[in-house]
């Protein structure tokens, strides 16, 4: 399993994925220090809120690109059968990608946390706001439930990628995965604040979204941005619980992964 990881991490690093990385990580930095002068009251604070949601649709990106990079390209190319000719087994592959994918976004998560940190201190100037930032351990700890929401995002269409035989499924079928579950805790406030005094809106589609929270996370629970921006922390609760069910949901999507990339096929 180690192997498939270590050879993970060489073919990332062989790959532009790193150079994306400082692209976008510039790019990040450009639109987080501009978005600070729309807010002259508050610019560190604007500036951390974009840099954030920026960070977590780059890592998303970045996983599921190189979920289709390491392994839906592989199993396309049918240079997996290479792979699968040494005595081990199918899930140690699978395992073994899925390791090297999330040391990469780990990587990638620090330097594109690193960089929205620094821009955040070096946005305002003289400028003292009215509230003081919580750029310490609140930062750090809200960049990990970044990393986690994209380390979940890369276990689900890792399972895409062990089943499909169309080449850019996994990244489709991803972002569709990663849009519905970040608008998922948005929709449940909508229908549990009475959808605007529409009690006909909220009758028709509220055991629907109910149905949904079954199979589909809500990876707002992985946002602790109100941290670091407010110093409002979420509580111990809020936290464990996110880490739990981003944890249990990886945990089903590998095992799928594993049995389904077991029992397939190759021509």
């Amino acid at each position: 399993m180690w192997q498939f990881s270590l050879s993970a991490w060489r073919s990332g690093f062989r790959s532009r994925s790193v150079l994306a990385i400082l692209v976008l990580g510039v790019l990040l930095v450009g639109v987080a220090f501009l978005s600070a002068s729309f807010s002259p009251r508050q610019p560190r604070t604007v500036a951390l809120d974009v840099g954030l949601s920026g960070m977590r649709f780059s890592l998303v990106l970045f996983a599921l690109f190189w979920v289709q990079e390491l392994v839906g390209r592989e199993v396309e190319r049918r240079t997996v059968m290479y792979a699968l000719s040494y005595p081990v087994s199918r899930a140690a592959y699978i395992l073994g990608r899925y390791l090297g994918i999330l040391g990469l976004l780990a990587l990638a998560a620090l330097l594109l946390g690193l960089l929205v940190w620094l821009t955040t201190l070096s946005v305002g100037g003289p400028y003292e706001q009215g509230f003081s930032l919580g750029l310490g351990w609140p930062f750090w700890i809200t960049v990990f439930g970044v990393w986690v929401d994209a380390a979940l995002v890369a276990a689900f269409a890792l399972w895409i990628a062990s089943l499909s035989t169309v080449p850019m499924l996994p990244v489709a079928v991803g972002v569709a995965f990663a849009v519905a579950g970040k608008s998922l805790g948005a929709v449940i406030q909508y229908l549990g604040s009475g959808a605007d005094g529409d009690p006909e809106f909220v009758a028709r589609y509220n055991p629907l979204i109910e149905t949904v929270q079954w199979v589909l996370p809500d990876l707002s629970r992985l946002d602790w941005r109100v941290w670091p921006m407010y110093e409002l922390f979420p509580g111990f609760p809020t936290i464990v619980l996110g880490l739990l069910m981003a944890a249990g949901y990886a945990l089903v999507m590998l095992a799928l992964a594993v049995m389904t990339f077991s029992r397939r096929e190759f021509s």
